[in-house]
Order: structure tokens, then sequence, then C-alpha cells
């Protein structure tokens, strides 16, 4: 019986990483073949080209890890990043230190969007110093802890997007429905407020996104310190860097300007990176267009998973500059380890394959997209039963 790994030829190495879905894995792995599973023998196939997708990649050198670059962009986000900090800092008019905290976030944003490269060990292929990248960018600078990244957004988010209960991304209860079960599950004034107010809500509510995201990382981070068996020597870097943030860029500036002026700062800082963020991650996976589906359907198709519950969108060069990748989205769930510069160069050939496959492939333009992240809380969306259902939409 011949397997898809001697049909192909492919190699441990050419394959794409695909955790957690038993066929997926079968296929790539070899241990099944089309007439041992003919009821999946649709979703067989879209695997097997999806390995030799990895493969054409590989020959056009789209596999190798463009480290330089990355790194050289890194320090150009921060170096944008200080150097509006140093405006706001010295500036006497109001309006270039206005401009200068907004060329800030950008750096800050920047920053952000390149580590997530690092996160998913795709900037370099030495998993040391993806590791201190990631350390750098997330918990040092944005007080963002690495480890719960590596865990909610590698590990949970990317194995199951938009899958209800156990993406916790695609929860944001209690404070917003975005499902019609959770609208239904509610009663009284707190449904009035889901039906009615939080979408009016909800732009307000985004100031506080960042110090969200800072108190959700260090809450994840006391549980598995406290957890002998399950913390390592990553938690204790991490709770390094994320000390030594606030130790450099609260508690120094205090040393030689008032307490309320950093403080202020910092405040505004963390508010328009919380706000950029969203612009950036947001449309990705809250729009409609993007499905939420039940539990347990992350087990039957994986790569009609991961793009029928994700969008694009598409932007000029200043905002791919920004984005580093995600606004490529479906690319970026298809081929996590792959180095966000090649995403421009092989979206073409991805679109091809979702249509050959009958997988959904979706790409709006960056104010459309921000806008259809908003408007999902107007209106309560289902949850998919099936996804099945969902193929070629």
């Amino acid at each position: 019986m011949t397997t898809a790994r001697e049909g192909l030829g492919l190699r441990p190495s050419d394959l794409v990483p695909l955790p957690g879905r038993s066929l997926t894995l079968a296929v790539l792995s070899g241990t099944a073949s089309v007439s041992e599973r003919p009821v999946a023998k649709e979703q067989y196939l879209a695997v097997m080209a999806l390995a030799e997708l990895q493969r054409e990649f590989a020959r056009r050198g789209w596999n190798r890890k463009a480290t330089a670059r990355i790194v050289a962009e890194l320090a150009v986000h921060f170096l944008i990043a200080m150097g509006g900090l140093a405006v706001v800092v010295f500036a006497g008019n109001i309006f270039l230190r206005a401009a200068g905290l907004l060329v800030s976030t950008f750096g800050l944003i920047g920053l952000a969007t390149n580590t997530h490269t690092s996160t998913h060990y795709a900037s370099s292929d030495k998993r040391w110093l993806n590791q201190a990248l990631a350390f750098f960018g997330y918990p040092f600078c944005l007080a963002l802890s690495a480890t719960f990244w590596w865990h909610k957004h590698v590990d949970l988010h990317h194995s199951a997007p938009n899958v209800i209960g156990v993406d916790e991304d695609a929860d944001l209860l209690p404070w917003f429905a975005l499902t019609e079960r959770d609208v239904a599950g509610s009663h009284g004034l707190k449904r009035w407020y889901f039906e009615h107010a939080q979408w009016w809500v909800f732009p307000v509510a985004l100031a506080g996104n960042g110090f969200q995201m800072q108190l959700n990382s260090w809450l994840h981070l006391f549980r598995i310190l406290r957890r002998r068996g399950r913390r390592k020597p990553e938690h204790w870097i991490d709770l390094a860097a994320m000390s030594s943030h606030y130790v450099v860029w609260v508690g120094l500036p205090c040393l030689f300007f008032p307490v309320t002026h950093v403080l202020l700062l910092y405040a505004l800082r963390i508010v328009l990176a919380g706000y950029a963020l969203y612009a950036v991650v947001g449309p990705g996976h809250l729009p409609a267009e993007a499905a939420r589906v039940d539990r347990g359907q992350e087990q039957t198709d994986y790569m009609l998973l991961q793009t029928a519950c994700t969008v694009n969108f598409h932007t000029g060069p200043v905002g791919r500059w920004l984005c580093s990748g995600l606004e490529y989205q479906v690319e970026h769930h298809l081929f996590p380890n792959t180095s966000h510069v090649y995403y421009p160069k092989i979206s073409p050939i991805v679109q091809d394959f979702c249509r050959g496959h009958g997988l959904p492939y979706r790409s709006y333009s960056w104010p459309r997209a921000v806008w259809l992240s908003w408007a999902v809380l107007r209106s309560a969306q289902p949850v998919h039963a099936e996804l099945e259902e969902l193929r070629g939409g």
C-alpha cells in the first residue's frame, strides 16, 4: 500500500506542522492511505497537496528563516519607538509631543508584530535565538508574558481558532457577547446590554486592552510558578524580563522626571498600543466572516478549520511594515513556522490552493476589516455545529 510520504517522497523536515489533527498527521506521517480512509478521501488529498505545496516553497527557498532581515526590522521598530519617546520627553511643543507619542506607538506595534514571528520559531533555525527575541519583544518591551503567549496563542488558538470552549480569543465574556448562544444564555438587563449597548461600549473598553493583556500575563505566570511540577526555566526568565520592564520603563525614568509625568506617559503608551494591537489582530478572527464552530470540530478537518475561521486584510507598504505578516492570517495559520517576509510571495499560491480544494479564502481592505471586527458586536453570530457546512464559503 503506497503511503502519502512514499508517494510524494516526503521527509519529516518537508512536512507542514499541523498540530493536534489526527487524520492530517496520519496522512503527513505516512500512516494512512486513500483506500484506508475512504470517508476522508477529499481531506486526505488536500493534505497531500498541502505537503507538496510545502515542498514547492522549499524549492523556492521560502522555508529558510530570514533571520538577518527579521532582526534588522526588529531593531528599526525599537529605534522608532525610542525616537518617538525621545520627542515626547524633550520637545517643547505639545503638537510635536503628540506626534512623537504616535510615532512611538507605531514602533511598539511593529516590535510586537515582529516578535510574534519569533514566538512561532520562524525568525531563526536556532531555538534559543527565537526565544531570546521573544523574551526581549514581549515581556521586556511590552510586559506581555512570552510563556503566556506560547500557551494561549501558539498552543490553543492556532490549533483551534474560533472553536468555542477552546480558543480563549473567541470568548469575550462576561463583558461582550459574540455568539447567539451567549446572548440566549443571558437575561434581563444583561441581555439588553448585549443586544443594544455593547456595540457602543466596546471602543471605550479597548482603552484597557493593553492593561488587560499585562494583567492576564501576570496571573498566568504566578499560577505556573506556584506549581513546582509545571514551572520551567523559561518561566523564571519570563518573570525576570517582565520585572525588568517596569524597572527600565517606569522606575528609572522616575529618577529624572516627576513620577506623575512618567506614569501618565506610560499609561498613554499602553492605551494607544492597546488600540493599535486590536486594529492589527482583531480583523483576523473577530469579523462575522470568520466563523465560530463548536468544540470538537477542531478534530475534523484542520485546513478547513484554519481557513473558514480566519480572514485576511490587505494594506500598503507602510501597513505591511507595521503588521509583519499578520495581514496574511490564512497563510500564517497554514504555515505558522514560515518567516513572515515570505507571506506576500506565497499568498497567490495559497489562494489558488484554497480555491482548488473548496477552502474559504477572504481578504478585505484594512479599514473594512477593522469595521467588520467591530460590527460583529451589533449582531450575535451562530456557532456552527458542523465544520463541513463552511466549505467553499
